[in-house]
């Protein structure tokens, strides 16, 4: 199972450059660090992609079958626009019941993967808050099933506007 690295860090060329001029590095091997952070300063970022999560909900559905968890888990199933960052964190948290009530290491491994290219492509939206939002626990109780469902509803929401 791959856990996808949500971002590569993007390194600044000033502080390579202030590292070597204030080190002892002047030398063949210094000047070598400093040309590769630079390139590696230029590299696109990776950013997470919406589609890896609906990927990774479907194959943690296919793995719920096999086994039997009865949880119900707190479900936005009509989720105004306004609020899919807020209905987005809490599917999040529910995800983690999934994670406490599963033994199984593949939906552990899975579930993991998608908490982290969620919460990495919902960094983009900074500290955006929404109001007149419903409260986790206002939310309708439902089935893993439907849960799922509704999930990847919401995750297609983010890609259309992306």
């Amino acid at each position: 199972m791959r856990i996808s690295k949500p971002f590569l860090r993007s390194t600044s060329i000033q502080c390579y450059l202030c590292f070597l001029l204030n080190s002892h590095l002047l030398t063949e091997a210094g000047i070598h660090v400093f040309v590769w952070g630079c390139i590696s300063a230029g590299l696109p970022k990776t950013e997470a992609s919406w589609h890896d999560v609906i990927h990774d909900l479907k194959r943690i559905e296919n793995l719920i079958q096999s086994i039997h968890i009865d949880a119900t888990l707190y479900t936005e199933s009509d989720v105004h626009p306004n609020c899919k960052i807020t209905a987005m964190k809490c599917f999040l948290l529910e995800l983690r019941v999934i994670l406490h009530e599963s033994r199984n290491v593949d939906i552990h491994e899975t579930i993991t993967n998608v908490i982290i290219l969620a919460n990495s492509s919902l960094s983009s939206n900074g500290n955006v808050t929404e109001s007149g939002c419903k409260e986790c626990e206002e939310l309708e109780e439902k089935s893993i099933a439907e849960f799922l469902q509704s999930f990847v509803h919401i995750v297609q929401m983010f890609i259309n506007i992306s």
